[in-house]
């Protein structure tokens, strides 16, 4: 619901494009309204910073870088940024407005929720921290006050960017957000990252499933420091018979060591997403009764936000940031809602080295007024940095309705109370008793005496003093041990694989030296069991490119890779390896091996002329096969039934290919021609031409120049190429 205040924003156009039609809620950063695009003729969340951050230009210019960089982000469950910019003296951002209340105000109504809805509502929020981490945004202010549970059923988270920008427009040491969801790393200023995101997301699922928040305490410092050394506790403690997976779900995300949570938020919904698969239906919808009566609970929510701060005990502020001049600041933010769940009205507590100053919500001259806070109405909301009303807090209070009706009623009372208290004067005009103020100033002076010494020794020689890591590389466990002691820091050991230290030596520590760190910091100290070493995989019989694969999946690196020749290991895989199988070796040791070309060629020898069987022997003999062709050939110098023909005549093959061979028939028969009572020449010419041979015998010196007879005689058959015999007389 929409406040009905006057407020002189309300009516106006800023930058000329978006009229102001009502404020929804006010925070600690800006107030929201509800407001008309102009230009596009539709609602949108305008959210106006107060005038102090708008006036520092180093933070203009910080909240335009991280208004840009929300914008880039778009998803369904991230509220999307549409405009930003600077008029009239007014720094403004314009999101996209979503009719409908916060996860707060579901909480407030129905003080816990099954694990079923938990879940469904957590997988929302977290996918969309899943794709801003994706695009390198952290949120640094997850809270139910910034979760939007829109009338048409979507959920959407809010504000990317602005606690960053409002944090780094202040001091150095300061923290800014809701003290209760806060990561250990933010409280300690070592720097958020997406696993800050997830640690909030973890706290508010705490809520959910339990109804309370995991620490409380009366002043913002005594929560921070229990997130910084407090480990949160199990859901199922204070709702037994919660499954036991939602247990370390919630402790997963909320490890005080970062490096022991989800890396971010997409592993996150991966994980979440998977037990909300794994558990029965009656584990999803498991419902416990609440430990407490309605008064109580009342008092505890009434105690976790109400009081000043006591931080005399240093310890209560020893691992919270400093400011350069010493000084410890936090500044916590928080509305109406967020403070009935266990957030707290605006506070501010510095401590210096000289003086420490409480400022409660209500007592820094306003007259005793809370200041506005919390989330706005549930006819439209949007991220308001803990906004809220100006109205009385709302308790949430679980219980029948006259029952709530009650416990807002005892609330409002200790409210007032609380107004009359902070109005009542701290010093009485009348006489009192000089002996016994007397005694109450030394009393006093002694205390701070003594906390000032106590402060001096914390920092100066006890567990909050610095202190610089030692070498310990190549040492001894046992002497690194006592180099680490006798810095006073507390350690613990790991052993790791290293490739130059040998086992048994430290490698060194984590931090690494010479990092300066408080004393009362973990060290873990690393000691080296020596190079890691992998199994060789047996990769004989397998391809080249697999025996590749396999080598290198192992941890190590192919190395000579020769060829052979192999009878009986087909071409293209190992035939052997070195070193051989299963032998261990260290990452990235050379392994050879021997790749198959298959049998070795031979040597086709000649069967020319032999018989048909034995030109099979000679040539199966060499570890080849015969094919012997059915068609013959004439041939002047094979007789019938011999190889006249081989192919291939001779060469290297393959063992077992073919050589294909041909018979002979013999000779062709040619009919010889009668050629007696010729001359010689022409007798000779004409027996050459049908391809014999001619030999000439001479009788009688060949006076007469006649052939006189032939052999063969004329008319008969003679092989092609044979001898005929001529006399001539």
């Amino acid at each position: 619901m929409h406040e009905t205040v006057n407020d002189p924003l309300v009516g106006t156009v800023v930058d000329e494009r978006y009229r102001v039609l009502s404020r929804i809620a006010r925070g600690g950063m800006s107030t929201v309204y509800r407001a008309t695009d102009l230009r596009l003729d539709r609602d949108v969340a305008l959210k106006v910073l107060y005038p102090h951050l708008a006036a520092d230009q180093g933070f203009l210019d910080r909240f335009e870088r991280e208004a840009k960089s929300a914008a880039r982000l778009s998803h369904p469950h991230v509220v999307g940024v549409l405009d930003q910019g600077f008029a009239e003296n007014l720094a403004y951002l314009v999101m996209e407005y979503v009719p409908g209340k916060t996860l707060r105000e579901l909480l407030e109504t129905r003080t816990r929720l099954s694990p079923r809805l938990a879940l469904a509502l957590l997988d929302a929020v977290v996918d969309g921290l899943a794709a801003a981490h994706d695009a390198g945004l952290i949120h640094r202010d997850v809270k139910p006050e910034n979760v939007l549970l829109a009338d048409n059923g979507s959920i959407k988270i809010a504000d990317f960017g602005l606690a960053r920008a409002v944090s780094t427009s202040t001091n150095t040491g300061t923290l800014v957000g809701t003290v209760a969801y806060l990561a250990p790393e933010l409280v300690t200023g070592t720097g958020a990252d997406e696993r800050s995101d997830v640690y909030s997301a973890g706290i508010m699922l705490y809520e959910m499933l339990t109804g309370v928040q995991p620490f409380s305490g009366t002043t913002p410092i005594q929560v921070a420091f229990q997130h910084v050394h407090s480990t949160v506790p199990a859901p199922s403690v204070a709702c037994p018979g919660l499954a036991e997976d939602l247990d370390e779900l919630v402790q997963w995300c909320t490890a005080p060591d970062p490096d022991n949570r989800p890396v971010d938020g997409r592993a996150l919904l991966g994980e979440l997403r998977h037990i909300r698969t794994s558990l029965s239906d009656d584990q999803l919808d498991f419902h416990c009764a609440d430990p407490a009566g309605p008064d109580q609970t009342v008092r505890k929510q009434f105690q976790a936000r109400s009081g000043t701060a006591d931080i005399s005990d240093p310890d209560a502020t020893a691992a919270l940031p400093r400011t350069p001049d010493g000084a410890t600041e936090i500044i916590s933010t928080a509305g109406s809602a967020s403070a009935a769940a266990g957030a707290y009205p605006t506070e501010v507590i510095r401590r210096s080295d000289n003086e420490t100053s409480v400022f409660p919500a209500g007592s820094r001259g306003d007259g005793g007024r809370r200041q506005p806070g919390g989330p706005g109405g549930s006819d439209g909301t949007e991220n308001s940095d803990d906004a809220g009303d100006d109205g009385a807090p709302q308790v949430p209070v679980p219980g029948s309705r006259a029952e709530r009706r009650q416990a807002r009623r005892e609330f409002k009372a200790s409210e007032r109370q609380s107004s009359r208290d902070a109005h009542r004067p701290e010093v009485s005009l009348r006489r009192g008793r000089p002996r016994r103020r007397g005694a109450l100033l030394v009393v006093l002076a002694v205390l701070l005496i003594a906390a000032a010494v106590f402060t001096g020794w914390f920092f100066g020689r006890g567990p909050g003093a610095v202190v610089t890591i030692p070498d310990v590389a190549n040492v001894s466990r046992e002497a690194a041990g006592a180099l680490l002691s006798g810095e006073g820091l507390q350690y613990s050991t790991n052993e790791i694989h290293d490739e130059i230290v040998a086992a048994g030596l430290a490698v060194g520590t984590d931090p690494d030296a010479p990092a300066e760190i408080r004393r009362y910091q973990p060290v873990r100290l690393l000691i080296s069991k020596g190079p890691e070493l992998f199994d060789v995989p047996n990769v004989v019989q397998r391809t080249a490119e697999d025996a590749t694969e396999n080598i290198t999946d192992a941890g190590l690196t192919v190395g000579a890779v020769t060829e052979e020749y192999s009878e009986t290991v087909d071409a293209g895989k190992v035939i052997s390896q070195f070193p051989a199988p299963d032998t261990q070796l260290r990452r990235d040791t050379a392994v050879n091996v021997v790749v198959s070309l298959g049998p070795a060629p031979v040597e086709v020898p000649s069967v020319v002329g032999k018989t048909e069987d034995e030109a099979v022997q000679i040539l199966e003999d060499a570890g080849l096969t015969a094919e012997v062709l059915p068609d013959r050939v004439n041939s002047r110098d094979v007789p019938d039934g011999s190889v006249a023909v081989q192919a291939p005549a001779s060469g290297l093959v393959d063992r077992g290919s073919a050589v294909t061979i041909t018979l002979s028939k013999g000779p062709v028969m040619v009919q010889v021609p009668n050629v007696v009572r010729q001359s010689p020449d022409t007798a000779r010419a004409q027996l050459e031409g049908l391809g014999f041979q001619v030999q000439v015998s001479e009788l009688l010196g060949g006076l007469l120049g006649i052939v006189q007879s032939q052999d063969p005689a004329g008319g008969s058959m003679a092989p092609e190429g044979s001898v005929i015999t001529l006399r001539v007389v």
